[in-house]
């Protein structure tokens, strides 16, 4: 038999060659730059959904004690860190064997001024990394989107203003109100990031105890767990300029306006750069520590 005779035919031979695995540029970056926009996107839906039940969806199907019952207890705080593990270990099963699954521009940033990633790629990984916490966002929204405005006709929130705070809380970060200034938030997020870049260049080392039999994923999660169990109150533990900005991009165009984007909460303002900027510097503070005690 020809080598032609077995190959695709037709309109499936064309998507084969165009798009499917026989695609050429599969064989590019640009496989890796699809890996971390899905990887991203996983990350978002589960971990933006999980923080939807707990702020709207279970109080308004009739789940939680009031139509505007949220935190009432630590419970639903441990749901959220909870769902956020889960979140992470799927995104990183996902696309972890194409692209590593940075899934997290500091993550990136950090292996390009630690380990060698290429910096030309750096652009394009976070560019793929925002636009799949932004679509990620977006199917949150659509998912969830009865539920919010019934939770913020309960609430009577003005979706834009100071009362929509929480509804808006569901996609991006902003700081507790007992802060005044970006002092505090900023050194929160960068401490949670340099715990997160650090511990993960533990985990991910040759040289150090590394989890056998792909459980990499799992205690990755589990340590995004413990940060918000520990340090998350503060600022959110945004810890991932994606995780942020993309949904944060998102709840702007959903009519969040000025809560969202530049981000004005009363005690601080023009936070949108916070949660980009902290954990950046932090990555590559834990990147630094972690090399300087453990690697070298």
């Amino acid at each position: 038999m020809s080598e032609t005779a077995t190959e695709p035919r037709g309109m499936t031979g064309v998507w084969n060659v165009r798009m499917g695995a026989g695609a050429a540029w599969r064989k590019t970056v640009w496989g890796e730059f699809l890996s971390e926009y899905l990887g991203t996107f996983v990350l978002i839906a589960f971990g933006d959904g999980v923080v939807a039940m707990a702020v709207a969806a279970l109080n308004q199907s009739g789940r939680a004690a009031t139509d505007h019952t949220i935190f009432l207890a630590s419970g639903d705080w441990l749901l959220i860190t909870w769902g956020w593990c889960m979140a992470v270990v799927l995104a990183i099963y996902v696309a972890g064997g194409i692209s590593g699954a940075h899934i997290n521009p500091a993550v990136t940033i950090a292996l390009a001024v630690r380990r060698g990633f290429p910096w030309a790629k750096v652009p394009y990984y976070i560019f793929a990394q925002v636009a799949g916490a932004f679509t990620g966002a977006a199917l949150v929204y659509l998912n969830y989107k009865d539920a919010i405005k019934s939770y913020e006709g309960a609430t009577h929130a003005v979706r834009g203003q100071a009362s929509s705070i929480a509804s808006y809380s569901i996609f991006a970060t902003f700081p507790s109100g007992y802060f005044h200034n970006p002092v505090g938030p900023f050194i929160d997020e960068l401490i949670g990031t340099a715990l997160l870049v650090g511990i993960v260049f533990a985990i991910i080392d040759d040289r150090n105890l590394a989890p056998k039999g792909n459980l990499g994923p799992f205690i990755i999660g589990l340590l995004v767990a413990a940060i918000g169990m520990s340090f998350g109150a503060n600022s959110g533990y945004a810890i991932n300029p994606a995780r942020d900005f993309g949904p944060r991009l998102f709840a702007w165009f959903a009519g969040w306006d000025g809560v969202a984007l530049p981000g004005n909460y009363g005690n601080v303002n023009w936070y949108w750069w916070l949660p980009i900027v902290a954990p950046i510097v932090g990555a590559v503070i834990g990147a630094l520590i972690y090399d300087f005690f453990i690697h070298q």
